[in-house]
């Protein structure tokens, strides 16, 4: 039986806000082996049963399990659509009709507000929230069909109706390139509405626009007061719409909300509160006519999906007083979000709350790692009943939580630690025989979902919380294994477009606030944009996501971007020799003279190195997107390069002119170096490894690559034996320590309990998780293939080690879960189990096999001193010797 069992729009499972056609993807499965799919035909209509159906596209050959919708298919902006496929195979079987998947219209270009404050320019200082608010009344005479709301902000907004939130979304409309991008959210309200009179309002707070950000705080980055569009449409079953816009028409008033800041926390004084403000019968007083403020609707898009949200909820594991008297709530995890409380009290009692990741030595709070930002709430009770508050505009990286204030006898019942970040679909299972590398594998997770509020930031605690570059293209492909990040990072790459210079430079943040900021500081001072490896996010991430997801669509959307930062190295090189202004290098790798956070690796060898890779990378782009003259010309431009960079670093003796492992890494990994000296660059890394005892001494640049320098040069042992270290430095290093998440520095933590450096010292900073992507490729051994990207063509290759008994690992791919688990028993006898999803086919790869033991029905023969066997859909099991 052919059955179509999950449908997504725009890789989410439903969309609520688009202003143009998704595209459509499904998973299926059959009873029958061998099943490919021939046939699909898709249906849209505008009723969950398909009464009335606007779009039929009757069956078409197609085997790939996406597929854009026709562009001149006329959708009404503010309406909910339906979607549903079904599918023919090669067997002759037809399947029933999906499940149907729906999305909602947003404006489609047709704001008929404004944008409108409370504040004014002299509010530019202010950090206080605002109300807005607009009765309206509903025709009591018909019934409502549906309506639909669609906002966004200039800083941060939350939309009330009839005294209740609209949605479930956070931090909205979230942090992009405002001036060239800015995201608007569409709800369904129709069930909020009452029978005649109503109430529609909004909180706004500074946010990332107008808040104090950056790590020498400035304010007004974006503008100097906050300002709302938003646009209420209500449809009638007899056919009329109204539509009500933000205009002049709408009343300002003061929020309870007298400070909210993303670093420093929000002060809230609930006596102030008026609980009727969102509501027909609240009171009239003291508010005041609401003032249009300029901004560019043309910069103002659908997002559609990714909004951050509450994800999960953590009780505190332990109350207890710290040595110097301090009461401490510990929630056993380091997140990004906040804490919500139940109190009880007098009016004008106190909560004060102050957050933070890590106990010093002795066990006492540590804050010195937050720099400037508070990380502090303030709740002043309204009294009587008790009182359930969160913030509103602000959001805490932390573990612990100092309690300064509270009325009465504190109890972790009481309060709740809430998981915020961007709505992602979960990824990837992996759990194994050693509870060292399962911890890490949670610790990468951690990291991630701490860090991937809206845009990949570097850390969620201390004064900066910023999207840098390189730690985002170093984590992306560990990251799309760990959860659907397509949405995430296709969003950000618009505005790294946005904010790239017009020569094609690629700022080292995204979205770009240091940019004429920082002239006076010791490191930005030199440059604000095009660093190797931070830059090439440009390129990498949309071939990553090409890759993974299959996604042509950002692809060729970011195409542009990506040649221009070709171009950008390209013209600044000399000779494809390419250094530029200020370099991170292999950034705090411990191979650093004394005080300097500069890896040994010349800069020279790093930007040159991925210059090359980036340019390979943007030629296969090319040819993927059948732009034919520009891939020859690309491929054309890596050949000079890779002619260049092996004239400059190797001597006429086949060896690198830089000692350093990151050096030969990237000259490995990059295949940079010429096949005649291969063998003898890897000897010498094999020789730097041992100089500290099998220890890397890499950084930001080095680290995610070294275990695929290893491994994928005959020396898998060596990379599990740099992946299972356990002493300084090292990833189980950090795990024995106590981490939750991913350190900032190898030894953020010492061994004799001090701290590294207060001065950037964060304790959940993704990068080095980056290894991540080494345990899914390789360990477990699930690849893709770029010739038939989204894992239509399926590698396993595997390469399990003696020193670990077992591991599990299963991928929701697009088309489908990807499953692995290998056993070694006895005599060093590997049982491999795998299944490959009903579109995809598989090629099975065993480097590390000695013989077949039991083939399970596949053909296996030796090609290159590996075995390998062609596979398509199904659960597979085999068992060979492990050489």
């Amino acid at each position: 039986m052919l059955t179509v069992t999950h449908i997504t729009l725009n890789y989410a499972d439903e969309l609520s806000g688009v202003d143009k056609l998704p595209i459509v993807g499904w998973q299926y499965t059959s009873d029958k082996t061998g099943v490919v799919q021939t046939d699909r035909s898709i249906q849209i209509a505008s009723d969950p049963d398909f009464k009335t159906v606007i779009f039929d596209s009757g069956w078409q050959q197609r085997t790939l399990c996406n597929d854009n919708l026709p562009e001149q298919l006329a959708l009404h902006p503010s309406q909910r659509y339906y979607v549903r496929v079904r599918l023919r195979d090669s067997h002759q079987q037809v399947s029933e009709w999906s499940r149907a998947a729906c999305f909602i219209t947003g404006v489609m270009g047709n704001w008929q507000g404004e944008f409108i404050s409370a504040e004014t320019p002299a509010d530019s200082a202010n950090s206080a929230g605002s109300r807005l608010r607009r009765a309206f009344s509903v025709n009591k005479k018909k019934t409502v069909h549906s309506a639909f709301v669609h906002a966004t902000a200039m800083g941060l907004y939350q939309l009330w109706l009839n005294g209740k939130r609209v949605g479930e979304d956070e931090l909205t409309p979230g942090w992009t390139s405002y001036r060239h991008h800015l995201l608007y959210q569409t709800y369904d309200i129709t069930d909020l509405l009452q029978p005649e009179h109503n109430m529609l309002g909004a909180e706004l707070g500074a946010g990332w626009f107008k808040g104090d950000m950056g790590f020498v705080r400035h304010r007004n980055i974006y503008g100097e007061q906050t300002g709302l569009l938003c646009q209420l449409v209500i449809h009638y079953d007899d056919g009329e719409q109204v539509t009500i816009g933000s205009d002049r028409q709408w009343q300002a008033g003061h929020s309870p909300i007298l400070f909210s800041e993303i670093y420093d926390g929000e002060r809230y004084d609930a006596t102030l509160d008026d609980e009727k403000w969102c509501q027909w019968s609240g009171s009239t007083t003291a508010w005041r006519d609401a003032l249009p403020v300029a901004w560019n609707k043309k910069a103002v898009t659908a997002q559609g999906a990714g909004t951050v949200r509450e994800s999960e909820r953590l009780k505190p594991v332990s109350v207890f007083v710290t040595p110097e008297g301090d009461t401490v709530l510990d929630f056993g995890q380091i997140i990004s979000g906040w804490v919500e409380f139940r109190v009880q009290g007098n009016a004008g009692d106190k909560v004060v709350l102050r957050h933070f990741e890590v106990l010093d030595h002795d066990g006492n709070v540590y804050l010195d790692n937050l720099r400037t930002a508070q990380q502090c709430i303030e709740y002043t009770l309204r009294g009587g009943e008790e009182e359930i508050w969160r913030p509103h505009f602000t959001f805490q990286g932390f573990r612990y939580v100092k309690v300064e204030q509270w009325p009465g006898e504190i109890t972790a019942a009481a309060l709740s630690a809430i998981v915020l970040h961007s709505q992602m679909a979960a990824g990837g299972t992996f759990s194994c025989s050693h509870p060292g590398l399962n911890q890490l594998y949670q610790n990468i997770l951690w990291g991630l979902k701490g860090n991937f509020i809206d845009v990949p930031t570097d850390c969620p605690q201390r004064d900066e919380r910023l999207g840098w570059t390189g730690d985002a293209q170093i984590f992306c492909r560990t990251a799309t294994y760990m959860m659907n990040v397509r949405n995430f990072f296709s969003k950000w790459l618009v505005d790294l477009a946005c904010d790239q210079t017009p020569e094609g430079g690629v700022p080292h943040v995204i979205p770009d606030i240091i940019t004429g900021k920082y002239d006076d500081n010791w490191l930005l001072s030199q440059g604000t944009h095009s660093a190797a490896a931070w830059a090439d996010a440009a390129v990498v991430i949309p071939w990553t996501l090409y890759l993974m997801y299959g996604d042509k669509i950002t692809l060729a959307r970011q195409y542009d971007s990506m040649c221009a930062w070709v171009n950008f190295m390209q013209t600044h090189s000399d000779n494809h020799i390419w250094n530029y202004k200020l370099q991170f290098g292999d950034w705090v790798a411990l191979d650093a003279e004394e005080g300097s956070y500069f890896g040994a690796t010349p800069n020279e060898l790093t930007c040159t190195a991925w210059y090359a890779y980036s340019t390979l990378l943007l030629a296969k782009s090319a040819q993927a997107l059948g732009k034919v003259a520009d891939a020859e010309k690309w491929y054309s431009l890596y050949d000079e390069i890779l002619t260049a960079f092996r004239k400059a670093f190797f001597t006429p003796e086949g060896n690198l002119t830089a000692k350093t492992q990151t050096a030969h890494i990237l000259a490995l990994t990059f295949n940079l170096v010429p096949d005649v000296w291969r063998q003898q660059t890897i000897d010498t890394l094999l020789s730097l490894l041992d100089e500290h005892d099998g220890h890397l001494v890499t950084g930001f640049v080095g680290t995610p690559l070294f275990c695929h320098a290893l491994s994928e040069n005959g020396h898998p042992h060596e990379a599990w034996s740099l992946l299972l270290k356990d002493t300084f430095p090292s990833w189980l290093y950090q795990v024995n320590a106590g981490a939750t998440t991913i350190w900032e520095h190898w030894d953020g933590l010492k061994p004799d309990g001090s701290m590294w450096s207060a001065d950037m010292n964060s304790f959940n900073h993704y990068a080095y998780g980056a290894v991540g992507e080494w345990i899914w490729r390789v360990a477990a051994g699930i690849e893709a293939d770029e010739n038939a990207p989204g894992f239509e063509h399926v590698i396993i290759r595997p390469r399990p080690d003696a020193r670990i008994q077992w591991l599990k690992a299963t991928y929701p791919s697009v088309l489908g879960d990807i499953s692995v688990h290998w056993q070694i028993a006895s005599k060093n006898e590997v049982t491999l189990n795998f299944s490959i999803p009903a579109a995809s086919r598989a090629t099975v790869m065993l480097p590390d096999a000695n013989d077949i033991i039991d083939s399970g029905g596949l053909m296996f023969n030796r090609i290159a001193e590996c075995w390998q066997a062609q596979t398509g859909a199904g659960e597979y099991s085999i068992v060979f010797q492990l050489k």
